[in-house]
C-alpha cells in the first residue's frame, strides 16, 4: 500500500479529532456561560459564527502536522512519546507536563508578542481580535498564519522531549481548557486560583481579558512568568464593561420587542 494513503487518513483523522474537541469544549463552556450569565453573548451571533468558521479552519492546520507525526510515531517511532510507564521514572511524569506547558507558554508569549507588531497584526492577528468581546467560541479563531505558529510547537516538542502518552493527553486537555476559558468572559475557576497567591503566576480569564481590552500587555497563555519578567504584565482585568454591554444589548432587545408588539396592536403587558 502506498504510504500516502495512511498518511492522508491519519491527517484527516487528527483534523476531525481537533475539530470535534474544539466543538465539544467550546460548546460546553458556551452552554455553561448561558446558564451562569444569561445574555452575556446576546447579539453576538454573527461574531460567534465567524469564530466557529475560523476555528474549524484552524483545526485542519493543527490537525495535519499532528496527524503526520501520529502516523510517524506508530509506523516509525519518530517521536519521543512513550507508552510503557516504566520507561522513565515516575517523578518524570509531572515534570514532563510542566516542561511542556512552560515551553508552550514561552513559544506562545514570544510569537503572540510578535503578532502584535503592526504588520503581523494587520495581516493575521486582527482576525482574533475582531472578537470584541471574545466568547468561548474564539479559542481557535485564528488567521491561518497565526494558526501555523501555534500548530508547530507541540509536534516539535514531541520530537525532542520524552513524554508519556497519558501526560501528553493531559497537556492537550489543559491547552484546550485554558484556550477556551481564557476567552469566556467570566471566571469559572475559584477565586484562590486567580485572585490569591496562585493568581500572581497563573493566567486565567481575568488576566487575558485585560489583553483583549488593552492589546499591548498580558501576552502569556498559562503563566505570568514572561509577562512579569518583560514588564508586559498589567495585572487582572475585570468583566464589568463586557457585562454592562450585554445588559444594554438585552435592554435594547426588550425595547425592540415592546415596539414590535405595540406595532401589532399589543401592549406592554403583551410584550
Amino acid at each position: 500500500m502506498s504510504v500516502w494513503l495512511p498518511l492522508l487518513l491519519s491527517a484527516l483523522a487528527m483534523t476531525a479529532i481537533v475539530g470535534v474537541r474544539y466543538l465539544v469544549a467550546s460548546g460546553g463552556f458556551a452552554l455553561a456561560t448561558r446558564l451562569r450569565h444569561p445574555g452575556l453573548y446576546r447579539g453576538l451571533d454573527a461574531q460567534m459564527r465567524r469564530e466557529v468558521l475560523w476555528s474549524l479552519a484552524s483545526a485542519a492546520i493543527y490537525g495535519i502536522p499532528a496527524g503526520i507525526l501520529a502516523w510517524g510515531w506508530r509506523a516509525h517511532g519518530w517521536t519521543r512519546v512513550y507508552t510503557a510507564i516504566e520507561a522513565m521514572p515516575l517523578w518524570y511524569l509531572p515534570v514532563s507536563v510542566l516542561v511542556y506547558l512552560f515551553a508552550h507558554d514561552t513559544w506562545f508569549y514570544w510569537t503572540h508578542r510578535w503578532m502584535h507588531r503592526p504588520r503581523p497584526f494587520r495581516l493575521a492577528h486582527a482576525v482574533h481580535h475582531a472578537s470584541r468581546p471574545p466568547t468561548a467560541w474564539a479559542a481557535m479563531a485564528f488567521h491561518p498564519i497565526e494558526a501555523l505558529t501555534g500548530a508547530v510547537i507541540i509536534p516539535l516538542l514531541v520530537l525532542v522531549i520524552p513524554i508519556h502518552v497519558a501526560a501528553l493527553g493531559l497537556v492537550l486537555a489543559i491547552m484546550t481548557v485554558m484556550g477556551v476559558t481564557n476567552h469566556m468572559g467570566w471566571e469559572i475557576f475559584p477565586r484562590f486560583l486567580w485572585g490569591g497567591p496562585f493568581g500572581g503566576w497563573l493566567i486565567t480569564a481575568s488576566h487575558h481579558q485585560r489583553h483583549h481590552d488593552q492589546y499591548g500587555c498580558n501576552y502569556g497563555l498559562y503563566f505570568r512568568f514572561w509577562d512579569r519578567l518583560c514588564a508586559t504584565d498589567r495585572g487582572l482585568g475585570n468583566f464589568a464593561a463586557a457585562h454592562a454591554r450585554a445588559a444594554r444589548r438585552a435592554g435594547d432587545d426588550r425595547r425592540a420587542g415592546v415596539g414590535v408588539a405595540r406595532g401589532r396592536g399589543g401592549t406592554d403587558r403583551d410584550a
